[in-house]
């Protein structure tokens, strides 16, 4: 299962946590003799790189497992390579996987109990602030210590800050987007190079689908109605569109509207008039990812760490899959991981933290971009993840990923090319997800559903629940 299932999966228990972290946070008194904060406050040696002859020791948690012989020779070989620059920094690596159990996570936070440098999800930072565990890293972080800092995407940084301080470093991101079939394209006289980037365009695509293979038992689109993934999808979909979930302030649903409307109208009519969906929608994670490796749809929205396990798991071709925008493409849903710091280590931990994910993972020929090592190791070079440097680190990056590929880098090229900007997922988000559930189902199962009163319901539902939050 690929790391973003396994997140959806989860994400629910993660939730559930959010509320019992609060209890964990520090005193204002403990804040005074915390060394974190001291450290932050230390701007004249907070801004400097680690002195490779200061000694220190840091715990990382996320080394891969046994059972991922590549991987984890890779970080037992980057280690090494890490050391050459700084021999005085010994890193315990802690071997976890998954990287994250939320409930797991929840404990550690409340008792303080994890790694110097840890692993999160990009929508944990408000539990670790309410617990009290993050070190503001603002000061740390510059191109002397970050050198590609100026080209990460400053959307993907946003979802690391609050109020301004930066609490992370981004390791791995995914940006949502259209995942096509372009043998099935072929077979339906569809340009496999022109996939669709509007939702016209893509239920045009379906319909043409429909009709030439329908026979063969091969639908045009396949969504999700269901397991929270309805409710994401929706999100996806919207975003694209140019809506939002939530007010600014995260206290007033802002989903029902004209777009949203339009669009659960296309997703009805293919389902409906057009019969270019399956009968049966996607109901948990997993679904709508085996329907395209088994050949049996031309697309879905997804985002890129789904087309590994496409392959892997259900047997389809790299070169029989592309990813285009999300239709619309007025902005995209991103998530990811990244790495945080505790907030009781000390400045030299930190900074010895820092350095390390600078090296494994942010690069360039380094760490997880050593594309011809990825390549020796048997390792898919050519997928458009992670997805968060732009200018000439991004271009750099591209090249080099090009130039070791073994995958066909040329079927992301739309993806790729187009830009669109990111937004992070909405508060509560799993919640919220639930809800939108029901709207989904209830296009995708009924067909006489009534859109507005679907929409109107699910509104004052998520703003009962944002309200709760407050």
């Amino acid at each position: 299962m690929s790391r973003i299932g396994y997140r959806r999966l989860v994400a629910v228990a993660l939730v559930a946590g959010i509320g019992l972290s609060a209890a964990a946070c520090s005193s204002s008194d403990d804040k005074k003799d915390d060394p974190g904060t001291k450290a932050s406050s230390s701007s004249s040696s907070a801004g400097t790189p680690l002195d490779p002859k200061t000694k220190v020791s840091i715990t990382v948690d996320c080394e891969p497992p046994t059972t991922k012989k590549a991987e984890r020779q890779q970080w037992i070989d980057d280690v090494a390579e890490f050391n050459k620059t700084y021999p005085n920094v010994t890193v315990n690596s802690k071997d976890a996987f998954p990287c994250e159990d939320p409930a797991k996570f929840t404990a550690q936070l409340q008792g303080g109990s994890q790694t110097d440098t840890f692993y999160t999800y990009m929508t944990d930072l408000q539990q670790v602030l309410d617990a009290g565990q993050a070190a503001d890293i603002t000061e740390y972080v510059n191109d002397k210590t970050v050198p590609n800092l100026k080209d990460i995407d400053p959307g993907v940084l946003d979802v690391l800050k609050d109020g301004g301080k930066l609490y992370g470093l981004p390791t791995s991101n995914y940006q949502m987007g259209l995942i096509y079939n372009r043998k099935i394209f072929k077979d339906a006289g569809l340009d496999p190079n022109n996939p669709p980037t509007t939702w016209e365009g893509v239920r045009a695509a379906a319909k043409q689908i429909e009709d030439k293979l329908g026979s063969k038992g091969v639908h045009g689109f396949i969504e999700n109605a269901g397991g929270n993934q309805g409710g994401w999808h929706f999100t996806s979909e919207l975003y694209g569109l140019g809506g939002t979930m939530v007010s600014e302030d995260g206290k007033k649903a802002t989903f029902n509207d004209d777009s949203a409307k339009t669009l659960l109208t296309t997703l009805h009519d293919m389902r409906w008039t057009d019969n270019s969906m399956p009968a049966t929608p996607g109901k948990e994670w997993g679904d709508v990812q085996k329907a395209m490796g088994t050949s049996v749809v031309g697309m879905y929205v997804g985002a890129p760490d789904d087309i590994p396990l496409v392959v892997q798991q259900y047997k389809a071709k790299f070169e029989d899959l592309g990813m285009a925008p999300i239709p619309g493409g007025k902005t995209s849903l991103f998530g990811g991981a990244d790495y945080m710091f505790k907030k009781s280590s000390s400045p030299d931990q930190i900074k010895a933290g820092i350095a390390w994910i600078n090296f494994k993972y942010l690069t360039l020929e380094k760490g997880q971009f050593n594309y011809p090592r990825n390549k020796t190791d048997g390792l898919p070079v050519g997928l458009p993840q992670p997805f968060f440097f732009t200018g000439a680190s991004k271009d750099k990056d591209n090249s080099t990923k090009a130039a070791n590929a073994t995958v066909p880098v040329e079927n992301f090229k739309t993806y790729v090319d187009a830009q669109v900007p990111v937004k992070p997922e909405p508060p509560n988000a799993q919640k919220i997800y639930t809800v939108l559930d029901t709207v989904m189902s209830g296009v995708l199962t009924n067909k006489n559903a009534d859109i507005a009163k679907l929409l109107s319901t699910a509104e004052s539902q998520v703003n009962s629940l944002l309200a709760a939050s407050q």
